[in-house]
């Protein structure tokens, strides 16, 4: 199955947690549940529900320890929508919009755009 047809399949938050998971990767060395809790800001066991679900769909893996790391196929999609995020909010600033706003609509949208349009709107801005 190809990238496109997962992340269609995946609901906003599981795309969330996964980018979440990967920028934690690359700012610490290894990545735990408190963390991804502190992050977000959500609660131990709504955390706990989604990494579970994370797992069993074979998005992360989870060691002994209860460090979590992207499976390849979780580690495609949050990099699929970590690039659009950052890409996203590099269009916006272009267009004038601040930082925050640009950050918040990015947010929004990376989950939502077609990939039809996102390719469109880096093309036209050179991205």
């Amino acid at each position: 199955m190809n990238d496109e047809k997962i992340i269609k399949q995946m609901h906003e938050s599981g795309e969330m947690y996964l980018e979440t998971i990967l920028i934690l990767s690359e700012e610490k060395p290894a990545v735990r549940s408190i963390d991804i809790c502190e992050h977000m800001g959500f609660s131990k066991p709504s955390v706990s529900r989604a990494v579970g679900k994370l797992k069993a769909d074979g998005y992360i893996a989870v060691d002994k320890s209860g460090f979590i790391t992207l499976t390849e196929s979780g580690r495609a999609i949050a990099e699929r929508i970590y690039d659009r995020h950052n890409t996203l909010e590099n269009i916006f600033m272009i267009m004038g919009v601040d930082q925050q706003t640009a950050e918040d609509d990015a947010c929004k949208l990376e989950h939502y755009l077609s990939n039809t349009t996102y390719e469109a709107m880096k093309k036209y801005f050179e991205l």
